[in-house]
């Protein structure tokens, strides 16, 4: 039997504001989350609010090719 392509997939969050500011200069690195999404409902590239230990605030994190 063929296997069905998975609708949910595993994606990486990575944060927007240590990227634009270039914080790595100061810390050691970028904040990362990993999470789920559905690809059937959620075509588009995948944006939520996370707190970043990094840049000590909550800032948008969004998805990134693996």
């Amino acid at each position: 039997m063929a296997k069905r392509k998975d609708a949910r997939g595993t994606v990486i969050l990575e944060c927007t504001g240590c990227i634009r500011n270039d914080v790595q200069k100061a810390s050691t690195g970028i904040s990362r989350y990993i999470t789920q999404k559905n690809r059937h409902n959620t075509p588009n590239g995948l944006e939520l609010r996370k707190f970043c230990p990094y840049c000590y605030k909550h800032t948008i994190h969004g998805e990134i090719k693996k």
